[in-house]
């Protein structure tokens, strides 16, 4: 059977500080290695809902507060409607930084004023003011037991078993607080996560995943592309299986960037 994939890029150009194309490139080659037909959907300024409704998998970036501002003031009410019965209907997402902030309530800058969000995930981001410290370095996170990951040593199924750790490079001067602390998307082993406080990193819910790991996260964390990818099959297509890649230099990267940060994975 020819599976078929179409991947909506949210706002490439403002919505990519920090190389996040490299998730894109990732989930692409994979789905290309596999023989998997992939289109890369391009939703700039002024998309149109019907290009959102048919898309499998949804990205979207980070930036800084001006281009924030911008997204929010182009996000209609329908497009926010569309983008939440995606996310309900467990459409795989993965959300970047100030994406994952824009999916909340509101970021509040360092001046007081509230960049209102789409309000599709029950979250807030407040930055501290100017005398706190960015939130910036290399990151470990154990992902929260209750989400099922892919084994980095096992085919993809429609029933994966669990990857236990993943790493990036964080960089945000936002801190963000979970109405739901369980609903995390891992633990903090080293580094700063949500609000370098309550050891908590990202969120998950249903099956889109919002984080503040760059590096981009996927390159580093190859099979997780491989869970974003296993879940929109299994939502468009029913049971899959996905041959297995070759990810031993991926696996070494990671180890490295643990064993510096004085963790074995």
């Amino acid at each position: 059977m020819n599976y078929t994939l179409k991947i909506g890029w949210l706002y490439p150009d403002l919505m990519n500080t920090y190389g996040d194309r490299g998730n894109i490139l990732v989930l692409q080659k994979r789905c290309q290695w596999r023989n998997i037909d992939v289109e890369i959907k391009h939703l700039d300024v002024g998309f149109l809902d019907t290009e959102l409704k048919a898309c499998d998998i949804l990205f979207m970036g980070g930036a800084q507060d001006t281009q924030q501002m911008i997204v929010s003031h182009d996000f209609s009410a329908n497009k926010t409607t569309l983008l939440k019965e995606l996310v309900e209907a467990g459409t795989p997402g993965l959300f970047i930084c100030g994406a994952y902030q824009f999916l909340g309530q509101y970021y509040k800058e360092a001046d007081g004023t509230k960049i209102p969000g789409l309000s599709i995930l029950d979250l807030y981001t407040e930055h501290p003011g100017n005398n706190r410290k960015r939130l910036i370095g290399n990151i470990i996170i154990k992902v929260n037991s209750q989400w099922s990951l892919v084994d980095r040593n096992k085919p993809i199924t429609n029933k994966p078993s669990t990857i236990s750790y993943l790493v990036g490079f964080e960089n945000h001067g936002g801190m963000t607080y979970l109405a739901d602390k369980s609903l995390s998307f891992g633990k903090v082993i080293k580094g700063f996560g949500n609000n370098g406080r309550d050891e908590t990193e990202g969120i998950m819910y249903k099956n889109s995943i919002g984080t503040y790991l760059h590096g981009p996260i996927l390159p580093k964390n190859p099979k997780l592309a491989d869970f974003l990818i296993q879940k929109a099959l299994t939502k468009k297509y029913g049971k899959v299986k996905l041959e297995k890649l070759d990810d031993t230099l991926e696996n070494k990267a990671r180890s490295v960037i643990a064993k510096r940060l004085g963790t074995a994975l």
